[in-house]
């Protein structure tokens, strides 16, 4: 049994979204493309591949045949654009599932692997960054084993896999990022930074994670990362522990932005984010991941409601 889907926005993340749909999706089946433009790229390669499409936005959709059938909405157009978009879903389907990949953040940030569960029947959930998706799990995974006075992350991509929207948004991203690093991951105080690198040839996307915690067992830290890792790489299969993670005590107190003067165990964590190459460059981790998060949110959110109506 599948649910039936339409994809809101035909870039870049929206056409890889799709094709992760047309050869992934167990819970759920592409029903749609929807754009703005007749003559994108986008529609006309989801068009070769059998898609329905429409190029006259989420008020096309609604007014669509194909629209009764559609249960989940994924949006990966702008913040402005998807407030909009929501509103006219809403409207139309009070009960549809809108998963958003833009910084618009209407309903919770979503983390699958880690408060997923928490928000299986939210109408609007939101994928953070692909900053906050790399990283969120690791800060989680820290914080089920101490209490995590301060996490900070660096998410460094390559320069060639951010688009217009993502250099608009670098604001966005580190104060989303940084909000959800607390709110999901757990951290007291987080911070993020975003480093566009401009190597030639294009390199995989690296993030470094920072934790500062309560004296733990360091052991059962690593343990805790390596499992999330693994999680993740259940539905993100490039992403990966780049080397052990590190501790290092810190006795003396050091100066700790937005906390002060602080002591406990650090831990450091290195990650690396290899793209599947499905549309995208294998160096776009930045955009798969997200592609993946919300290909992974939409089959749970799926198969609960499959559930729930066999259930009656």
């Amino acid at each position: 049994m599948t649910l039936k889907a339409a994809i809101v926005g035909p870039g870049n993340i929206g056409t890889d979204l799709m094709i992760k749909i047309l050869r992934h999706g167990k819970h759920v089946e592409m029903a749609a493309l929807v754009g703005i433009d007749p003559a994108s790229d986008g529609l006309a390669r989801a068009a070769r591949m059998g898609v329905p499409t429409i190029a006259t936005g989420v008020a096309g959709l609604v007014a669509s045949e194909l629209f009764a059938d559609i249960d989940i909405v994924f949006d990966a157009t702008s913040a402005a654009a998807h407030v909009a978009n929501d509103a006219l879903l809403r409207a139309a389907k009070p009960g549809i599932r809108v998963i958003d990949l833009t910084p618009a953040a209407i309903g919770p940030y979503c983390v699958p692997t880690v408060n997923l569960d928490d928000n299986i029947d939210a109408a609007n959930v939101n994928m953070v960054t692909c900053g906050g998706q790399a990283t969120i799990p690791m800060v989680a995974a820290v914080a089920s084993v101490a209490k995590v006075t301060y996490a900070e992350i660096v998410a460094s991509i390559a320069s060639k896999s951010a688009g217009p929207g993502t250099r608009a948004n670098i604001d966005e991203f580190t104060e989303t990022t940084s909000r959800a690093i607390e709110s999901v991951g757990g951290a007291a105080v987080g911070k993020a930074i975003i480093v566009l690198n401009p190597a030639e040839p294009p390199l995989l996307m690296r993030d470094t994670v920072y934790v500062l915690s309560e004296a733990a067992d360091t052991a059962a830290i690593e343990a805790a990362v390596e499992a999330m890792a693994a999680r993740v790489a259940a539905y993100v299969p490039g992403y990966r522990l780049k080397q052990r993670v590190q501790f290092e005590v810190l006795d003396a107190p050091v100066d700790v932005p937005g906390v002060g003067p602080a002591t406990g165990l650090k831990t450091s964590i290195f990650l690396e984010v290899e793209g599947a190459a499905h549309y995208l460059p294998a160096y776009a981790g930045n955009l798969d991941i997200m592609t993946s998060a919300a290909l992974a949110t939409g089959e749970r959110m799926a198969a609960a409601l499959l559930a729930a109506r066999a259930a009656g």
